[in-house]
């Protein structure tokens, strides 16, 4: 009998998931606000991010040409989360993002991101203008109550156990105003509710959704109309988007 110790074990590495955050929204500085989950995730919860932002950023056109840094990191990335608005990208760009979502790779918005792009009718991608918010996040952009207004959000009874609404209270206010979004499709299960506050007079005071998931091909969704600055004050806010991207990518529920 040989007294040599057995081998060892081998244990194969724990992989950490990789979330690719794509950034480019001036008007809510998505790129000065969004750093803030990205270290959230990779502090608490494990994840490796990368930024890729918009090389376009303040005072931009409507529809700025531009190009993201880093977009590279999406052939590799367990889930894609996007806050951009109104992009109009080179092709070799375009084609990384088409050949990500049309894997039916886990994909996460944030308001703006139902209408992150702007191509001319003439364009190969003019269809990505309404078809990136109403095919893969579930609503393309329709209109708003104004930034004069915000909104009460709850949360949905029937969706009160999801994952996603952990450390979520189920009532809190949120400075973003409003934005139409009904009807959604069946398949999205409806998270939480918005309410107008001192809406403007050119809308009722109709109430939205404001956060949902949804599937698209194999990948899950996420997506929430809220992200104003001032909204990543709130501990509930920043829960929501944390989970949302956990929950995307596999890692709860």
């Amino acid at each position: 009998m040989s007294g040599a110790d057995p081998p060892e074990e081998r244990i194969p590495p724990i992989m950490s998931p990789h979330a690719a955050f794509i950034l480019g929204e001036p008007e809510y500085e998505s790129h000065k606000t969004m750093p803030v989950i990205a270290r959230n995730l990779e502090e608490r919860h494990g994840f490796r991010t990368t930024l890729c932002v918009s090389s376009i950023i303040p005072d931009t056109p409507d529809f700025p040409e531009s190009e993201f840094s880093n977009l590279g990191a999406l052939e590799e990335a367990d889930v894609a989360v996007f806050y951009t608005r109104f992009r109009v990208l080179p092709p070799e760009q375009m084609e990384t993002i088409r050949a990500y979502v049309d894997a039916g790779k886990p994909v996460v918005g944030l308001r703006t991101a139902t209408h992150s792009f702007h191509f001319s009718e003439g364009s190969p991608y003019h269809s990505w203008n309404d078809g990136f918010g109403q095919n893969v996040l579930g609503a393309p952009w329709r209109a708003h109550h104004g930034g004069d207004s915000s909104t009460d959000v709850e949360v949905i009874p029937e969706a009160a156990d999801h994952p996603i609404l952990q450390g979520v209270e189920k009532r809190f206010h949120a400075r973003s105003w409003l934005y139409h979004v009904l009807p959604i499709p069946d398949a999205c299960f409806p998270l939480l509710w918005g309410k107008p506050v001192n809406p403007g007079a050119h809308f009722p005071p109709t109430e939205n959704p404001v956060a949902w998931t949804n599937a698209h091909k194999r990948g899950r969704v996420f997506y929430t109309s809220l992200g104003h600055p001032q909204d990543f004050n709130l501990a509930s806010f920043r829960n929501l988007v944390v989970n949302g991207i956990r929950w995307a990518a596999g890692e709860i529920g």
